[in-house]
């Protein structure tokens, strides 16, 4: 399946910003079942600079600056993006051999999964997590079923609020109230693991949303979205989206990786001048017609 996606973000400040510096992660990843076949990024107003490079996580980043003086911001990331099915997993490998092969361990494999066994910005270790996800982890249990019930239990026991919280709503929030978006169902899904050394990491992307039967597809009704990847040797790194209970496939669209949302921010930056600002984004995602 062939996507096209356009991202759109646009900030309006309430007094002049001078100078403006950003770092975005809107770049699609080469993975063996997702290709990017064309990305492009257009500014208004221009970008002085730009230049890219890749993160420490492999991300592909873009750098660039806005020297002048504006009132607004807009950056639109276009993409062509061709997925493919993914392999099914069948690892049998049970918990406790994952968490004591990444604990100690001497691998390539091993020790770059380590970093993602440790509290993040976004994930601190809480009790209630290892509480939660303790009914899954059972003894000998193989780590991909335990996987795959606690996404079936947190889709379950969380609604979907988009109004509940924010990006800078704690953990602990969410676990008390039960609620949240993407966001916050993949960093409680990389807690819950990470609180048994199981290895997680959180991904940014998108997902293609179909529309009812019978309705036309609303322009920018799509949004970013955001799963997990657990490690499960001899697999690799595996996908789940608590989000909607399954384990993503050719609708599900990579961009970056991280410890958590704080890596992977699709813009993040700083500006001189600006005062308050408002931000809207719309998201595009479709089949391209050829």
């Amino acid at each position: 399946m062939r996507y096209k996606i356009v991202h759109q973000t646009a900030y309006t400040y309430s007094i002049n910003v001078s100078v403006a510096h950003h770092v975005a992660h809107l770049t699609p990843r080469e993975l063996p079942w997702q290709r990017c076949l064309s990305h492009e990024l257009k500014f208004e107003p221009n970008a002085t600079t730009k230049a890219g490079r890749l993160d420490y996580f492999g991300n592909e980043t873009s750098i660039f600056c806005v020297s002048g003086v504006h009132r607004s911001l807009k950056v639109t990331a276009i993409s062509r993006v061709e997925c493919s099915p993914r392999p099914s997993p069948g690892a049998t490998t049970t918990w406790e051999r994952v968490r004591d092969a990444v604990a100690f361990g001497t691998g390539i494999d091993e020790i770059e999964a380590q970093q993602f066994i440790y509290p993040s910005q976004f994930v601190p270790r809480l009790p209630a997590l290892a509480a939660y996800a303790g009914e899954s982890f059972k003894p000998g249990r193989a780590l991909l079923e335990c996987v795959v019930e606690l996404t079936h239990r947190i889709y379950g026991d969380f609604r979907f609020d988009a109004r509940a919280t924010t990006i800078a709503t704690p953990l602990e929030h969410v676990v008390k109230d039960r609620r949240g978006v993407c966001q916050d169902f993949a960093h409680l899904h990389i807690g819950c693991l990470r609180a048994f050394g199981v290895p997680a990491r959180y991904v940014s992307g998108y997902l293609e949303t179909l529309p009812p039967p019978g309705k036309p597809k609303m322009v920018g009704a799509d949004a970013s979205h955001a799963w997990v990847q657990v490690f499960i040797p001899p697999e690799g790194w595996v996908d789940v989206d608590p989000t909607n209970d399954v384990l993503p496939s050719e609708r599900h669209i990579t961009l970056a990786w991280g410890r958590d949302f704080e890596d992977v921010s699709p813009i993040r930056g700083v500006i001189v001048g600006g005062g308050k600002h408002t931000l809207a984004v719309g998201v595009d995602v479709g089949p391209e017609i050829n």
